[in-house]
């Protein structure tokens, strides 16, 4: 059974950092992409950033470049979003993702096959 279990959420205040985890199990996510959407309450799930492969193609949202980095343990079968600078719009639940597609709209919900349950963020002002 595949699992993908976010951890690291939490209540912080605009400009701390925060690092959320996403451990893998029941197979190796070493030659999927690895992505990260979030969920704001009444709002669509929306695409934070992605890392292809084994960590060389990273790509980000707009609104988090700059702020936010992927990184990818293959060894441990873990991918982090280390999160920094945060602001009160970066509220929401956080998803990992995975697929085995190799080509596609990294940008879209339908690329991915696995989901995390996901974790709360809440930054507040």
């Amino acid at each position: 059974q595949v699992q993908l279990v976010e951890s690291g959420g939490g209540l912080v205040q605009a400009g701390d950092s925060l690092r959320l985890s996403c451990a893998a199990s029941g197979r190796s996510f070493r030659g999927s992409a690895m992505a990260w959407f979030r969920q704001a309450p009444g709002k669509e799930r929306e695409f934070v950033g992605v890392t292809a492969w084994s960590g060389g193609n990273t790509i980000y949202a707009d609104s988090v470049k700059g702020r936010f980095t992927i990184s990818r343990d293959n060894a441990k079968n873990t991918v982090y979003l280390q999160m920094n600078s945060l602001k009160p719009e970066d509220t929401a639940v956080y998803y990992c993702a995975g697929s085995d597609y190799i080509s596609g709209n990294y940008y879209s919900t339908t690329f991915y096959q696995y989901w995390g349950q996901g974790t709360q963020v809440t930054v507040s002002s």
